[in-house]
């Protein structure tokens, strides 16, 4: 396997993953990279390791630029395994020292047992011959240990999780690949690891923006390189947790007739000229759910009653979500029962602290709703169009 020259003296050496097909527990369906990189110096350094499976494709990679017992440095910027489970056995091969951040410091050890650690501040810098690194913090995008490293004279950011996306590809760049394919993967990879700590990617970006980019070399699939200033304005707003006016209906059924309310729903939304998606959680993946959330301003859920509770499919679905923490982006929920209503209650108590904001009133529905069931599903659709317009 060959690395890929990506500036003078800097290779991508990394490993695809073509068949992974969960990460972190949302679908993959185009499968993954774990991206390391090699700079040839005065002291040579590894930015990142790739997950222990694939280590002879970093291995291999490596040795066809240099022979990997050459490496004088290593750099972890994040510790979690799929990163960092290959460090030791680089480390064993090379005897070189990890540099990671202060927490990275105190997790490799704890998750990989002895290693060489080398703990660096926020901001330093390290000269490694004609290149200088400068080390960013950014604790919790998404563990606390989390860094960037910049290189200065090459004017690259390897951005640890940040701009990632899962995506296997023979190529390497942005402008190789698809650009629709990859800023939905992007927002995908966002909605549904980085959503929850949008306050800390604001404090990043303000920390990258007086830097001086010409490429952001991710941690995960696609580097930039010519559309680096749309993606961090989508970053901006997706940390901002910016909206458009969007509805998405998110439900479950049993007989058929929560999938009944769900549909007028949709109608009386769609009836006021406001976007909206209809997502049935037993057939579409919660990853792709997430998705459609990310830029919704209004949530609306749904679930018939089963054993005094929420439909399972539905409860679990809910629960993601409420980890996930949409903020800035109206709620509701609706559902139908037989014996008792107890759906509709218990599911809107699994999404207190959410980020949700409540402000409609429930629709619980006896049985199958009939006409004026229907007409009253499409009037709440209505009435949450026009509160998403207003």
């Amino acid at each position: 396997m060959e690395a890929v020259k990506i500036a003078e003296d800097i290779y991508w050496v990394g490993a695809i993953d073509w068949n992974a097909r969960t990460f972190h527990g949302y679908a993959t369906p185009r499968g993954t990279s774990y991206n390391s990189y090699l700079i040839i110096d005065e002291k040579i350094t590894l930015i990142d390791a790739v997950k222990a499976p694939f280590i002879n494709q970093l291995v291999s990679r490596i040795r066809s630029v240099i022979d990997p017992k050459d490496i004088d440095i290593i750099i972890s910027n994040h510790s979690e395994n799929d990163h960092s489970s290959g460090l030791q056995i680089m480390q064993q091969m090379t005897g070189a020292p990890i540099y990671a951040s202060r927490k990275g410091s105190e997790h490799l050890p704890l998750n990989f047992g002895p290693m060489n650690v080398v703990k660096v501040a926020d901001g330093e810098e390290m000269s490694i011959g004609k290149r200088t690194l400068k080390f960013i913090e950014t604790p919790m995008l998404h563990w606390p240990d989390s860094m960037m490293t910049y290189c200065k004279e090459d004017r690259i950011l390897f951005s640890m999780d940040g701009f990632g996306q899962h995506f296997a590809s023979s190529r390497r760049f942005d402008d190789e690949v698809d650009a629709p394919t990859l800023f939905d993967e992007a927002a995908k990879y966002y909605a549904n690891i980085l959503m929850p700590f949008g306050s800390q990617y604001q404090s990043a970006l303000e920390k990258v923006k007086g830097l001086d980019i010409k490429m952001l070399a991710t941690a995960h699939g696609i580097i930039w390189r010519t559309m680096i200033g749309e993606i961090l304005a989508r970053y901006s707003a997706w940390s901002n947790h910016e909206t458009k006016k969007k509805v998405v209906v998110i439900y479950d059924t049993m007989w058929g007739s929560t999938e009944m309310m769900a549909q007028s729903i949709v109608e009386g939304v769609a009836s006021e000229g406001v976007d909206v998606q209809l997502c049935k959680v037993s057939t579409m993946d919660r990853s792709q759910i997430m998705r459609e959330i990310l830029d919704a301003k209004a949530v609306v859920l749904g679930t018939p009653t089963m054993n005094m509770g929420i439909f399972p499919t539905m409860a679990d679905t809910a629960w993601y979500i409420k980890g996930l923490k949409p903020k800035n982006r109206y709620g509701a929920v609706f559902g139908s029962y037989g014996w008792a209503s107890a759906g509709t209650k218990a599911l809107k108590e699994v999404l207190v602290n959410s980020g949700l904001e409540f402000v409609f009133e429930d629709i619980d529905i006896r049985f199958n709703p009939m006409e004026e069931g229907r007409k009253r599903c499409f009037e709440f659709g209505r009435t949450i169009a026009k509160k998403v317009m207003s």
